[in-house]
């Protein structure tokens, strides 16, 4: 069994290299990493080609990214709210990516693959804001040769520890399937319950936006505080009427701004 998995991997691994790098950008949650790994071993072994599988993994990360950076430059602040619910933490999905790209940029792309989250949210939101696209391939370009040239690099030098690692695996067989299986459901559980204790904990402060309409209506003295950042105010750049604008990460420096003699909500993202 374990000859054949190796000659399966052998023989279509340029493929199954492809596949898996242009998943994981489109946002499945099956990390590329130990396929780039693994890709370069074979490449330290001589069963791979080392330049082809570098070539063929930034191709299909830039073609995952180049899909979302056109999906956000079509729909704007929409694919924020798809990424929100497929994301493991709604809450908070957008808010650090969007500070860390709105500081740097284009620069952030050199980087992203790097950061969870920053690597399925950058190439939306430099659609969202009207990066160039050249602009966009050359940087995202660059950022997927730098993060696949490390780890494929790595695994070309560690070659034979990361064979002798994968033999050790293969002899587990079903029961290491099973060690990752359920590993990767309980981090999805405890997640889960994580968000879901959040959101009790807030619940009583809590208003819904059709609660906000009728005391808006009905002349109650309500203050509004938007605290969305800049990319989703541009991605949205409506807000209700009479709001204080004012980005969540200026609220302790500028929190002043806020009158105190009456009911305050806020909202944001």
């Amino acid at each position: 069994m374990e000859n054949e998995t190796l000659q399966f991997l052998i023989r279509h691994g340029y493929a199954v290299l492809f596949v898996w790098v242009f998943a994981e950008q489109l946002g499945v949650p099956l990390p590329a990493t130990p396929f780039l790994l693994a890709a370069g071993a074979l490449a330290g072994s001589g069963q791979m080609n080392l330049a082809l599988s570098v070539a063929l993994a930034v191709a299909a990360a830039l073609l995952g990214d180049l899909i979302w950076y056109e999906f956000g430059r079509r729909r704007g602040g929409k694919v924020l709210t798809l990424l929100c619910k497929i994301s493991l933490e709604p809450d908070s999905c957008v808010r650090k990516t969007e500070m860390a790209f709105a500081q740097r940029g284009a620069r952030s792309l050199l980087v992203a693959k790097f950061v969870p989250g920053l690597n399925t949210m950058a190439p939306p939101l430099a659609g969202i804001i009207g990066m160039r696209p050249t602009r966009f391939i050359l940087f995202d370009s660059l950022g997927a040769l730098f993060y696949i040239g490390t780890f494929v690099g790595l695994g070309f030098i560690f070659s034979n520890q990361i064979e002798q690692l994968a033999a050790r695996v293969a002899s587990l067989g079903f029961s290491f399937l099973v060690i990752v299986v359920g590993g990767f459901g309980g981090y999805i559980g405890w997640k889960y319950v994580q968000r879901r204790r959040f959101i009790r904990s807030l619940r009583i402060a809590r208003i819904t936006p059709e609660d906000l309409r009728k005391k808006i209506d009905a002349g109650e003295d309500v203050v509004v505080v938007d605290l969305r950042g800049s990319l989703d105010f541009e991605a949205a750049p409506h807000t209700i009427p009479g709001a204080i604008r004012l980005a969540a990460e200026q609220l302790d420096a500028d929190h002043q701004q806020i009158p105190r003699d009456r009911e305050i909500v806020l909202f944001c993202t």
